[in-house]
């Protein structure tokens, strides 16, 4: 098999057919992405059950699977506590896993999203033991896990499971000092273990792709030939540990924008570093909802608010620089298919899953208030 370069391709937001439906992966195009991808020396790709409504692994067998050996890629895929009830539905979703993805074992298996109660629940389950069993059969190479919690949990979780091979975390320099997200204390503990880090969301959704003028200018100034995401990435890779970076690539121009730097990777120096550290203070004083548009929390939402898509708006509508006319359009335009955020019924489904826990329904009443 092929060593991976540093980094993977995040099959989570992929081209789409029609705008605002997840499950409208456009295959011709997504099969372009994979192959620049793979001709760069590039091998790294990311799957989840629920990612793009469900279609996501299907759509690796279409895009990946069905069109390359088995030592031209790696694939990684992952069971959601939310997912199961029983210890037969888990070796169900397991071994359709193996069937949609197309391929007779997994490169990389995680635990995925392991907060407290997740934890509980596939300690339950027995997960541990039986995604041990499965590399035992060879059906898995590298066991894991990702990781949205305390340090402290993380320190328990890798203490009580040292046989875990590496972990996913959320590492990006927006979240490094964050008092929720805590990623420069996650990572800590994660070498403290001696564990390799994979890292999810270094560009946190696309938030770090889109800057202030502030900080726009702060880093052309020092590169001006570096875009938004670039740096980002190369904050995430630079750290002690990673030894792969995913993003989600939904276009030509982002894919052809990562490889190009990630082909032969500089690290950043510690000015560089500091300069970004500058950036998120910017960043912080100007982002209303700090939502990374997983869409976790539409699949169960009773009333099928678009919640990351309303977020999205709210935001950009009160950027230093936003439009808020034309937001405000945009978020008229959605409702005339889709419920307003005010359609809320408080259920709760979605903070339970959010994986950035976010206070979702104070921030859809923000939303109704602003738009409606």
């Amino acid at each position: 098999m092929k060593e991976a370069k540093k980094l993977g391709f995040g099959l989570m937001r992929l081209p789409l057919k029609e705008k605002g439906n997840d499950a409208s992966i456009d295959i011709e195009e997504a099969k372009k992405l994979v192959d620049r991808f793979i001709s760069e020396g590039f091998t790294y790709f990311d799957t989840a059950w629920m990612y793009h409504k469900y279609k996501s692994e299907s759509a690796a067998k279409e895009i990946l699977t069905s069109r390359y050996p088995r030592d031209a890629y790696t694939i990684a895929t992952k069971l959601h506590a939310d997912f199961f009830e029983t210890k037969e539905d888990i070796e169900n979703i397991f071994n359709s896993q193996l069937e949609k993805i197309g391929v007779s074992y997994f490169d990389y298996y995680l635990l995925h999203d392991i907060e407290e109660s997740y934890y509980e629940k596939f300690t339950e389950y027995d997960c541990f033991n039986w995604l041990a069993e499965k590399k035992k059969q060879g059906l898995v190479k590298k066991m894991g896990f990702s990781f949205h919690d305390t340090p402290e949990l993380l320190d328990r979780v890798l203490f009580e499971h040292p046989e875990m091979d590496f972990v996913q975390l959320q590492l990006n320099y927006l979240d490094w000092n964050s008092a929720k997200i805590q990623s420069a204390n996650c990572h800590k503990v994660a070498r403290k273990y001696g564990k390799p880090v994979i890292v999810m969301e270094p560009v946190k959704g696309g938030v770090l792709a889109l800057l202030p003028e502030q900080a726009e200018q702060l880093l052309g100034k020092r590169h001006p030939d570096w875009t938004n995401a670039q740096w980002a990435i190369k904050f995430a890779a630079s750290l002690d540990g990673v030894m792969m970076v995913l993003s989600g690539m939904s276009n030509m121009e982002q894919l052809e924008n990562n490889t190009a730097f990630m082909k032969d990777f500089v690290p950043l120096n510690e000015e560089e570093k500091l300069l970004l550290f500058k950036c998120a203070t910017i960043i912080k004083s100007d982002i209303r909802i700090a939502c990374t548009g997983c869409s976790y929390c539409t699949d169960g939402c009773p009333m099928e608010i678009p919640i990351p898509r309303y977020f999205s708006i709210y935001n950009a509508a009160n950027k230093t620089a936003g439009d808020a006319e034309k937001q405000r359009k945009n978020y008229s335009d959605i409702t005339v298919e889709k419920n307003k955020a005010s359609a809320c019924i408080e259920c709760g489904q979605c903070e339970l899953i959010c994986p950035q826990h976010l206070k979702v329904i104070d921030h859809l009443k923000e939303v109704a208030e602003f738009f409606e």
